[in-house]
């Protein structure tokens, strides 16, 4: 690369790491905490023993999963003004992503409850535990190591999902990049930057998840 070049690459590496620190980051971390919420409500609904109740959550599940994330993008962000229900962008960005992250996770934590024991939730319930209880105390603790893994595959997708946030005008660490490779055309060298920048966040939380996967080896079933 000649000098002009590196020169923009450093003129720009402290805005694009303020874009990851600001945006992207906050973008991902808001989004899957609510997305994880979402998903918990949506999976004890699909295990409801209510037929109806059961329906909406496996309904809601297809839709999700059957749609584009940047159409759900494209729908909370500039279809839903036509509603009169205007959002801005970065808002917009986190209620998407949270549910698409609920329509992914319900089923991966609904598996996961569905592979401890029915024999927990018996134990539980003759020493008087209600269902709140066991699942608080017993049978998530357990369904948590399970899910773990998936869950950070999701949290790691998440995070370069946030790139598309960019379509909606949410100033994240892609937006930066395009715009200031746009007056130079150097498009190579600005998003290679911001590649690595995503790759360092990946790493960051592969190792997180490890040391989380063994701080959660204590509540697996032996």
């Amino acid at each position: 690369m000649d000098p002009a070049t590196w020169a923009l690459i450093w003129r720009n590496l402290w805005p694009m790491l303020v874009a990851t620190v600001t945006q992207t980051i906050p973008l991902t971390a808001i989004s899957f905490v609510f997305g994880l919420v979402v998903a918990l409500l949506v999976a004890l609904a699909r295990i409801s023993k209510t037929g109806p109740l059961s329906a909406l959550a496996r309904g809601y599940i297809s839709v999700i999963r059957g749609t584009p994330l940047l159409v759900q993008l494209f729908i909370v962000f500039y279809a839903l003004p036509q509603f009169n229900i205007v959002i801005d962008p970065f808002p917009a960005a986190v209620i998407a992503f949270s549910l698409n992250v609920g329509g992914y996770a319900a089923e991966v934590i609904r598996a996961a409850i569905l592979s401890i024991p029915k024999g927990q939730w018996e134990a539980s319930q003759t020493i008087g535990m209600g269902y709140a209880t066991t699942l608080q105390r017993v049978i998530l603790p357990q369904a948590a190591r399970v899910a773990v893994p998936p869950l950070s595959n999701t949290l790691i997708s998440l995070v370069k999902d946030t790139s598309l946030a960019s379509t909606i005008l949410v100033t994240e660490l892609l937006r930066v990049a395009q715009l200031a490779a746009a007056p130079t055309f150097d498009f190579f060298a600005l998003y290679g930057v911001a590649a690595v920048y995503y790759w360092v966040i990946c790493v960051i939380l592969s190792f997180g998840q490890s040391r989380l996967e063994t701080r959660l080896e204590r509540y697996v079933a032996r």
